[in-house]
């Protein structure tokens, strides 16, 4: 039997001149849940976009299983990684065989047992709760990046400069994938001075862990970056959840809360890979140089996977989700870097939240690098 080709495929409507990219720039979410509608209408997991190179995306825990394992054919540096400065560099873009061992040589900085030692600190640097009306996705902001000045530095990084090297990853695209050289010369100086601190002094922060390790700087610099947003939103959703669900705001609830959260709004709502080869995928010949997307967006609000997966229900994390579905980590051997981190953040600042009650906000997810919400969120103390 002979492959079909990616023509084939089911995909949303197209725009006279330029595909879909109108709307992948403009309106993303709209666009990839309309090509899932029309993919499982056809009974397939697969789905077309036009964005100017061959381009399929995949919501199945099977497409997800397959690009997230087989790292040989779904290669990482021709994603959409490689064309933001923040993020093009680093075991982000190491690919087999490289990966693997790149991966064991910094996973112990980003262990549980390694968080731990900080942790105290982290909690210290939490700002404290406003006692009025405040918007969460701000408060979020700088206290995450209060944290994780506190977790990678020990507080020592000039908190200016920090903000002025993260803020251009809350803009909309492209203005991410701008090249920032005297910006990221300042940033590579101060790594430098508190490494070289690190490398006469000692300390344990997770810079100190990283200075000694080659290419250790890119790595913090990167991992940072990545971080922040991914943080950030996760956060300032949770808070938002639990000001609308205040039953759900006790000790024992915020792990289910957390992952309910991440399952609705992923911060990582898209990857990417490019295909290393040709592949067969049930049928549809995908050629070499397809970029290959999956989205946990989509995975993880599928109603064939999911019972009633557009409400909020933290007690449906009382069973395993489905395999291959909850994906705001990535999998496989590519699991995010820093998943222990942001957890132990966010439950942390979570615990030390007074009752909130929520006042106003629009939470409509706005996809950018990350997926966060439009904001403000505005909630207060239940008095």
């Amino acid at each position: 039997m002979i492959a079909s080709d990616l023509s084939t495929l089911p995909q949303p409507p197209t725009r006279p001149g330029n595909g879909h990219l109108q709307d992948w720039a403009l309106s993303p979410l709209p666009l990839i849940e309309d090509g899932a509608r029309r993919a499982r209408a056809a009974e397939m997991d697969l789905f077309r976009l036009r964005l100017g190179i061959p381009a399929v995306v995949g919501f199945s825990p099977a497409w997800n299983r397959r690009l997230l394992g087989d790292l040989d054919t779904f290669r990482s540096a021709g994603g959409f990684s490689a064309v933001v400065p923040y993020l093009a560099g680093g075991v982000i873009l190491t690919d087999a065989p490289l990966h693997r061992r790149r991966r064991q040589t910094i996973n112990p900085s980003f262990g549980k047992k390694h968080l731990e030692t900080l942790r105290a600190r982290t909690q210290a640097a939490l700002p404290p709760i406003p006692d009025g009306e405040f918007d969460a996705l701000a408060w979020a902001d700088s206290a995450v990046l209060r944290l994780l000045n506190a977790a990678y530095f020990g507080g020592e990084f000039d908190s200016q400069l920090l903000h002025s090297f993260l803020a251009p990853l809350r803009r909309p695209f492209p203005v991410p994938a701008l090249p920032r050289p005297l910006l990221f010369v300042r940033v590579d100086a101060e790594l430098r001075r508190l490494a070289t601190r690190r490398l006469t002094q000692g300390g344990d922060d997770l810079l100190a862990v990283l200075a000694p390790v080659p290419g250790g700087l890119e790595e913090a610099r990167v991992s940072l970056a990545a971080a922040h947003d991914t943080t950030t939103h996760a956060l300032a959703y949770a808070v938002w959840h639990l000001a609308n669900h205040p039953q759900w705001h006790t000790p024992e609830h915020h792990s289910a809360v957390l992952k309910e959260t991440l399952r609705l709004h992923p911060p990582g709502w898209m990857g990417s890979r490019r295909l290393s080869r040709e592949l067969d995928w049930n049928g549809i010949r995908l050629p070499r140089g397809t970029l290959a997307l999956y989205a946990p967006y989509l995975s993880a609000r599928d109603p064939q996977l999911w019972d009633d997966p557009q409400e909020f229900r933290p007690q449906r994390w009382e069973r395993k989700p489905p395999a291959w579905a909850y994906l705001p980590f990535g999998g496989g051997e590519r699991l995010c870097l820093g998943m222990h981190l942001a957890q132990m953040l966010i439950l942390d600042v979570l615990s030390a939240l007074p009752p909130l009650r929520a006042f106003s906000g629009d939470d409509t997810p706005v996809p950018g690098i990350t997926l966060g919400p439009r904001g403000p969120l505005v909630v207060a103390r239940q008095s």
